[in-house]
């Protein structure tokens, strides 16, 4: 879904391990050591860590439609759903019952409201009234009745988020009561359903999205970015499966390349090295493409990670804030679509965009986004749980509120110039800086389950019984670690 929102802002329009760690900073061709030290193993950071992903829980379960199962986009501000973010609710489902937060009694009951409804939704190809075709479903739709949000795209990568907690619930919920019973079933149905060959119009990449008014958006998915879970169903699916090609194809479109001292595949917003990983674990698993490089996606992820926060504390362009302690860039809201003068430098901001810094790209407003840090906590959690602590204890309420984090924030547009500067989202805090007051489901989902596999490896675990997860990646060839004897 980032990436159809990043092609389309750009293009068209919107282990727990904790060691330290010495990273090697290229700062204006000179050498600088970071060092970064891992977290305390304290009550402090399990009584933090307890907060977080009880009150990001809490948007999930207090803002989605409980006679539906869809989740919103974003809230307070009154929007459609996105069925990317009922499949992140559907995998906090499982972690709030494992918290203590819900019964699983009633978790059991919203899911099976939820795929229910998605199994019983109307499909055509029909430019209204229905909710998906073949199987996919419609980025965002109606809270209420579930259709077509005006004419979005038949999204193939948001459809992939959905059958990502369509998925852990199918492995999570394994009792022999009707509710559970009936979950598994609508789960395997939904997943069949989906005709991954027909989503392949230049085969043998997949295809970004689909409209009924004009046909195959004229993009594919391409690496490196959130798609790997999308391909490993594709090529999982037991009735609609495309050519494994595609898996080298898609490794063959990467771009490798040394970024602030860590050399990985690079891609700018960090939800590209977060969304696959919240439902499969790649750490001790490798493709061909990471047997040749000697990592595994998990350290590349990691890399990553760890060079963002490099670029922060060098901060090349001088904005508000950025640290050690803060940083993370990735998509997210902004403050405005405006070009101001701050600090004797002219400074160009943006509502929403898909941030990022890498060595092939950067996008940088100043705007930090605290899901950036959160969604990598399990690969380096010396670095983000002191970024996480470090925002609410410098920020508090304004970013820290009943949900958990906000959105995002920019501690750099603050200036008298733009109080009236018509803001989209957010507020400005005099003397802090603008933060939204929204919570977004697609990065409150990323929060709450890294945040729980790192702690307990529960999604992950439930994951690794799926045979769709497990087919698609043994034909993607992955070897190794927990796969052995699976393929």
């Amino acid at each position: 879904m980032r990436g159809m929102l990043s092609v389309t802002l750009t293009a068209a329009r919107r282990f727990r391990a904790a060691a330290s760690l010495g990273a090697i900073v290229a700062l204006g061709g000179a050498c600088v050591r970071a060092t970064v030290t891992a977290p305390a193993v304290d009550a402090r950071n399990d009584a933090f860590l307890d907060t977080l992903e009880q009150r990001t829980f809490r948007w999930f379960w207090e803002t989605t439609n409980p006679s539906n199962g869809l989740t919103p986009d974003r809230w307070p501000t009154r929007s459609f759903s996105s069925v990317a973010s009922v499949g992140f609710a559907l995998t906090a489902y499982g972690i709030g019952v494992e918290r203590g937060y819900v019964s699983r009694g009633e978790a059991a009951q919203r899911t099976l409201t939820t795929l229910r409804f998605f199994w019983q939704a109307p499909q055509g190809e029909q430019t209204a009234g229905i909710t998906g075709y073949r199987g996919f479903f419609y980025h965002f739709l109606d809270m209420q009745t579930g259709l077509r949000f005006e004419q979005v795209e038949l999204s193939t990568i948001d459809t992939t988020l959905l059958l990502g907690g369509v998925l852990f619930c199918r492995e999570y919920f394994d009792q022999s009561n009707a509710n559970e019973v009936a979950i598994r079933a609508y789960a395997d149905s939904l997943v069949r359903r989906v005709e991954w060959r027909w989503a392949v119009p230049r085969a043998p990449l997949v295809s970004m999205g689909w409209h009924p008014e004009r046909g195959f958006i004229d993009a594919d998915w391409r690496g490196f970015n959130e798609a790997m879970l999308l391909y490993v169903l594709a090529l999982g699916s037991p009735t609609h499966a495309i050519d494994p090609a595609a898996w080298d194809e898609w490794t063959r479109t990467y771009q490798w390349a040394d970024f602030y001292g860590q050399a990985h595949v690079n891609f700018a917003p960090l939800f590209g090295h977060q969304y696959s990983h919240v439902w499969i674990d790649f750490k001790g698993i490798r493709d061909a493409y990471m047997r040749g490089k000697g990592i595994d996606y998990f350290e590349n992820s990691r890399r990553a990670t760890i060079a963002q926060r490099a670029y922060a504390m060098a901060n090349p362009s001088g904005w508000r804030g950025y640290s050690a302690s803060v940083w993370g860039l990735t998509a997210s809201d902004g403050p405005n679509d405006t070009t101001v003068t701050i600090d004797s430098r002219e400074r160009k901001f943006f509502t929403y965009r898909a941030r990022g810094a890498a060595a092939n790209e950067i996008v940088d407003d100043g705007t930090l986004v605290p899901t950036a840090a959160g969604g990598s906590l399990p690969f380096a959690p010396e670095i983000v749980v002191p970024a996480l602590r470090a925002m609410r204890t410098t920020y508090g309420d304004d970013l820290f509120g009943q949900y958990g984090f906000v959105d995002a924030f920019n501690p750099t547009f603050q200036l008298p110039l733009q109080l009236g500067s018509g803001l989209r989202h957010g507020k400005v805090v005099p003397g802090k800086g603008w933060f939204d007051i929204d919570y977004l489901g697609i990065d409150q989902g990323p929060i709450i389950a890294m945040v729980e596999n790192y702690r307990t490896g529960l999604v992950w675990d439930r994951m690794k019984r799926s045979p769709y997860i497990v087919q698609g990646l043994c034909k993607a060839g992955f070897r190794g670690g927990w796969l052995d004897g699976k393929c």
